[in-house]
């Protein structure tokens, strides 16, 4: 399915009705057993894990609760203004991070 615009309910009915999900499952278990696979991080968690704190200790530093974080972690939620270029920075010089927690 190469489309980005939203199906109308008929054609998603139609388009269901083409797939087989347990092949399809099936074949993606086949490909992480055989190293194919690839787990993707949200940029957040890089930077988090990066920086070597928990969730907590790098909810604190940005300002935010530690739901909030999960959200941006969890791609439900973006992150704007000064925790984006936080998180950025942590991306790229952890130890810059680390040391504004001091």
């Amino acid at each position: 399915m190469k489309s980005k615009k939203p199906l109308s309910d008929k054609k998603l009915e139609a388009f269901e009705a083409t797939r087989n999900i347990g092949t399809e499952l099936l074949a993606s278990v086949r490909q992480m057993k055989d190293g194919k696979g690839r787990v993707v991080l949200s940029p957040v968690i890089s930077a988090r894990k990066k920086s070597g704190m928990s969730q907590a200790e790098f909810a604190g530093l940005l300002g935010v609760s530690v739901r909030t974080l999960q959200e941006w972690e969890q791609g439900r939620r973006q992150p704007s203004g000064a925790a984006k270029t936080l998180i950025g920075i942590a991306e790229r010089r952890p130890e810059v991070l680390k040391e504004a927690a001091v």
